[in-house]
């Protein structure tokens, strides 16, 4: 159960980065549904990276609420998110 929760975490906290990219990266001109992507592509990066910091970090005693969980979670939402808002402001 403990996991569970830990994965929800995860898909909370990679939510709350991307929107919070949508804060800190400004586009000259912002259009409609880049939120939603955002919420998705942070959710997604912080599953990938949480998964691959609990491998890398803790192998012996894997728990979603470890410290190389939560890292890996954080460094990928922000640097997936960060990906795609740099990728769109400059392609506009």
């Amino acid at each position: 159960m403990e996991n569970w929760i830990g994965v929800g975490i995860w898909i909370v906290l990679g939510a709350l980065i991307g929107l919070g990219m949508k804060l800190v990266v400004k586009l000259p001109a912002e259009q409609p549904g880049h939120a939603v992507i955002l919420v998705f592509f942070g959710s997604f990066g912080a599953v990938i990276g949480g998964m691959l910091g609990v491998g890398l970090f803790s192998f012996y005693h894997p728990s979603a609420l470890s410290l190389g969980g939560m890292g890996g979670a954080l460094f990928l939402a922000a640097l997936l998110t960060w990906t795609y808002r740099w990728a769109v402001t400059s392609l506009t």
